[in-house]
Formats: structure tokens, sequence, C-alpha cells
């Protein structure tokens, strides 16, 4: 669990409405950017390899499929970390 950070306390000391939607949202949040980090890595990575070796586009192609797949591992992988705790 987070630690309360300054601003996120009302008058009362309880967590305001928006620190506590933000807080709910982070895991999913975090998942959605593992997925789209994964597919951004391979693709920029496949564009190097192809500019610097002049093979493309099979070194964009490879590293998209590389870094999708992935991308779509950690997304899963958090989603069922995420389905293990709320039981």
């Amino acid at each position: 669990m987070a630690e309360k950070e300054p601003g996120d306390e009302t008058k009362d000391g309880e967590l305001s409405e928006t620190a506590r939607q933000m807080r709910a949202a982070q895991p999913y949040i975090a998942a959605v950017w593992k997925l789209v980090g994964g597919a951004v890595v391979g693709v920029l990575g496949g564009y190097f390899l192809d500019k610097g070796l002049g093979s493309s586009p099979w070194g964009m192609l490879g590293l998209s499929l590389v870094g999708i797949s992935v991308g779509f591992y950690g997304f899963l992988h958090e989603m069922a970390q995420l389905g293990k705790r709320k039981r």
C-alpha cells in the first residue's frame, strides 16, 4: 500500500476522493504502461537496428513482434497479480 503524500489528506485526516481514485487506478495504469512500453521499445529498437544495419524492414518487424509479445506478457502478468490480490 502506498504511503500518504502531502496534499492527499482532507482537513479531517482522510484521503481525498481524488487521491483514493488515483490509488485505485494505479495498478491498471501501470499495466497499460507495460503493454505500451514493450511495443514502443520494440519498434524503436527495430528502427535503429534497421538504420544501423540497413536491414529494413526486417529488424523493425522482428523487434516489434518481440516488443508486443513482451508487452502483452507484462500486461497479463500484472492483471493476474491483481486478480490474486483481490481474492
